[in-house]
């Protein structure tokens, strides 16, 4: 019941103190992001892979990527999941509390953008909760919205497929969630143009 009284005096991880500290000023970076999942419940499924890459002055910074795997051993396994395919991509591996941490650390006070960023939100913010840390402090702009609104739609969603054949981005393999994150940053910028956001 009194749950809150738990978290007033929880001493946070030295990484989230960093990063809270980060938001005494605004960043003028975004960081386009792909979180796979095993699922589209945040309170029972886990993240599985980021991808991740930076954006400034609209521009795509290929050197400032993020991009690790996490083998989910006991959810995959209690699901009767391999995990074979994890353990063969040649991303990097960390185990969810490093991966997190890393990621954190790789975002600081940028504003992320993502497609159904939302859901990607709330994905992260669970894997936080099992490092005693806060929610995600980041502001963040969904390209799927973006688009609704510059097309002034309500009723119709678009996946990524869609919106990059809209804008005729060419598709990748998509072998990896930074092949995600990459065509999630091209169309940012393409919509960020056409509704004339600085």
């Amino acid at each position: 019941m009194l749950d809150w009284l738990k978290n007033i005096s929880k001493e946070h991880p030295e990484f989230w103190k960093n990063y809270v500290s980060k938001f005494d000023k605004k960043s003028n970076r975004y960081v386009a992001v792909s979180v796979e999942t095993t699922g589209l419940n945040p309170s029972k499924d886990v993240i599985i892979s980021f991808g991740a890459i930076g954006v400034v002055n609209d521009n795509i910074y290929i050197g400032d990527t993020f991009e690790i795997a996490i083998p989910q051993y006991k959810y995959l396994h209690d699901n009767g999941i391999t995990n074979d395919f994890l353990l063969e991509s040649n991303q990097p591996k960390l185990a969810e509390p490093a991966a997190i941490e890393n990621f954190i650390n790789f975002i600081g006070n940028s504003t992320l953008v993502g497609h159904r960023i939302n859901f990607d939100v709330e994905m992260i913010n669970v894997a936080l909760e099992k490092l005693a840390c806060g929610r995600l402090k980041n502001e963040a702009l969904d390209i799927e919205v973006m688009y609704k609104k510059l097309h002034d739609i309500n009723d119709k969603n678009f996946s990524l497929d869609e919106l990059s054949h809209l804008f005729k981005i060419a598709k990748t393999e998509r072998i990896s969630t930074t092949d995600d994150a990459y065509t999630i940053a091209l169309l940012f910028l393409k919509l960020k143009s056409r509704l004339g956001l600085k």
